[in-house]
């Protein structure tokens, strides 16, 4: 999902109102749910529910990875015999108030005009400038032809978005109604289906996508034949998990989804890179549908996007976080003694925190405690300081007189650490604050699906003459926080927090080193950008990539 604009649109120059990872959002969340035919009813329906009603699981594993996105959700569900044989309820508002959660009535009388064998879901955050409607997902094409008439959900972001959209619309019989790459992606899919007349080949579908996609794609896709595909792009760079038990099918973008719903430890998987799980005429089958591609699994869905409870590629998100801690407490150089403690920046560091307080031997302590009714939006004309005293209250009682490590999962832009560090030595009345970040110093933007900052309003870039991190960079850039000392996790620390080597992830936002062509592409487009403009920052610190306006 790219950015909507008035005017001409620039996808990739994306600002964020937030500065520190915890105002970070991941473009979306994906889930899907199939009752295969027969004659047996899977255990994992709630007791007495029939196969026509499996789409009601659907909003409770949306809610599970309502953290991948709070702006809109939505559902599809089959069911044949219905004038809609795929229908859609979608809505901008969180997974609660889209499925009418605390209305008993309404979301049962919801779930009854949805009630279906075979369901796809959506959760999204996108760096769309307004609350559309029209935006939320999924999209549904509709079609005389039940095979042509489908919908489908997405997670990530096509980096060749933008050579995709102008092929289209040098068409002059076409149009765009969205500056979203999910809709090309959908008019792509379409574009696919009309080539295959008869064979509904959803594989071979997949395989001619992959061809012509370039960056993070993992889809859901159902259409008016009851038939459903679950997919991951090529290089896996968003995680997709599935299980089946007996009749039951579900997938969902991370694992805590599944186990909710009862399905068992050992039959939740990853989805292979390039691979899909098609359902046709009763059947499933796993299939690969691209050659395997040099992995890039995004290692931020571990140190802070992913719930911590889930598995992904089957490494722990928490004991990735919990290495993390482990990591910064052998970087340690100040004082340890009674008035040292570590205080984790809520909610995702505290993991983190935890386990570097225990390596330390030092108390780990709630100082800072979260507002968890502010949302994703604040009030209106509030500034920057005003938006951190709704959301943080430090504890006086706690920091006191300590001397504080205050862990945080990243700094992006720093303006938020900054008013978070003043309040803490004004009301909380810190003696030392030691900033410890459980993440490398983000140097570059995302083309692969969460709203990170260009790369011009990136904090570390200003303070670093290269991308080798020094000791007086960090001295640097904690004078520049208020901070009296500031320590990055390293680099080549994440592969060893993950346990997975480095030439498996993707950790382009920290090296620069991008998966994919255009993801390159768009990287040196930003240094010849920032050359050009004459900056006297680093020549990597702007990126602009204007387009055509959608046709009138």
């Amino acid at each position: 999902m790219m950015r909507a604009t008035h005017g001409p649109l620039t996808p990739f120059s994306r600002r964020i109102d937030g500065v520190r990872m915890s105002d970070l959002f991941h473009e979306c969340g994906i889930a899907a749910v199939y009752h295969l035919p027969g004659d047996a009813v899977s255990p994992l329906l709630p007791r007495g529910k029939e196969v026509t009603q499996t789409s009601r699981l659907l909003p409770r594993m949306l809610l599970d990875i309502q953290n991948r996105g709070q702006l809109a959700a939505g559902m599809t569900t089959y069911r044949y015999g219905r004038p809609q044989l795929i229908d859609t309820h979608k809505e901008v508002g969180s997974v609660t108030e889209v499925f009418r959660l605390n209305h008993r009535s309404r979301h049962q009388q919801l779930m009854r005009e949805y009630d279906g064998p075979a369901a796809i879901g959506h959760v999204r955050y996108a760096t769309c400038g307004r609350d559309d409607p029209s935006y939320a997902q999924p999209f549904e094409s509709h079609h005389i032809s039940r095979s042509k008439w489908f919908s489908f959900a997405f997670n990530g972001q096509l980096a060749n978005y933008p050579e995709l959209r102008e092929k289209i619309l040098a068409e002059s019989d076409f149009y765009l109604a969205r500056e979203t790459d999910t809709e090309v992606l959908s008019h792509l899919i379409a574009q696919e289906l009309r080539r295959d007349e008869t064979r509904r080949d959803l594989i071979g579908m997949l395989g001619r996508l992959a061809g012509r996609l370039d960056g993070a794609w993992n889809v859901v896709f159902l259409n008016a034949q009851g038939d459903m595909c679950v997919a991951r792009d090529p290089h896996g760079i968003r995680p997709m998990c599935y299980a089946i038990e007996g009749p039951l099918f579900a997938a969902a973008s991370e694992s805590v989804a599944l186990t909710h719903l009862g399905f068992r430890e050992d039959s939740i998987r990853s989805l292979e890179p390039g691979s899909a799980v098609v359902i046709q005429d009763g059947e499933l089958e796993v299939s690969r549908f691209a050659p395997p591609a040099q992995p890039a699994h995004c290692f931020f869905e571990w140190i802070y996007f992913a719930n911590v409870v889930s598995t992904l590629d089957n490494r722990s998100v928490y004991l990735s976080r919990k290495r993390l801690g482990e990591e910064l407490a052998r970087l340690e150089d100040v004082p340890i003694d009674k008035d040292t403690i570590v205080v984790p920046v809520p909610d995702t560091a505290k993991a983190a925190a935890d386990s570097m307080a225990y390596t330390l031997g030092v108390p780990s302590l709630e100082g800072l405690l979260r507002n968890r009714y502010i949302g994703r939006t604040f009030i209106e004309g509030s500034d920057r300081e005003d938006k951190v005293r709704m959301k943080y209250t430090p504890l006086p009682e706690v920091l006191s007189g300590k001397r504080v490590l205050v862990v945080e999962d990243s700094i992006v832009r720093s303006t938020t650490m900054m008013a978070l560090l003043s309040q803490l030595r004004d009301l909380g009345r810190v003696k030392e604050i030691h900033v410890r970040v459980a993440c490398p110093p983000i140097l570059a933007p995302c083309f692969y699906g969460i709203d990170m900052s260009t790369v011009d309003e990136l904090f570390a870039p200003r303070h670093m003459h290269s991308r080798q991190l020094t000791e007086v960079d960090e001295r640097r850039m904690a004078e520049a926080l208020g901070a009296d000392s500031l320590r990055y996790l390293p680099v080549e620390a994440i592969a060893r927090c993950i346990d997975l080597p480095d030439s498996s992830l993707c950790q382009a936002c920290v090296d620069g080193a991008y998966p994919t062509p255009a993801g390159e592409r768009l990287y040196r487009l930003a240094v010849e950008k920032a050359g050009s403009a004459g900056s006297n920052t680093p020549a990597s610190r702007t990126y602009d990539a204007p387009l055509t306006p959608t046709r009138t």
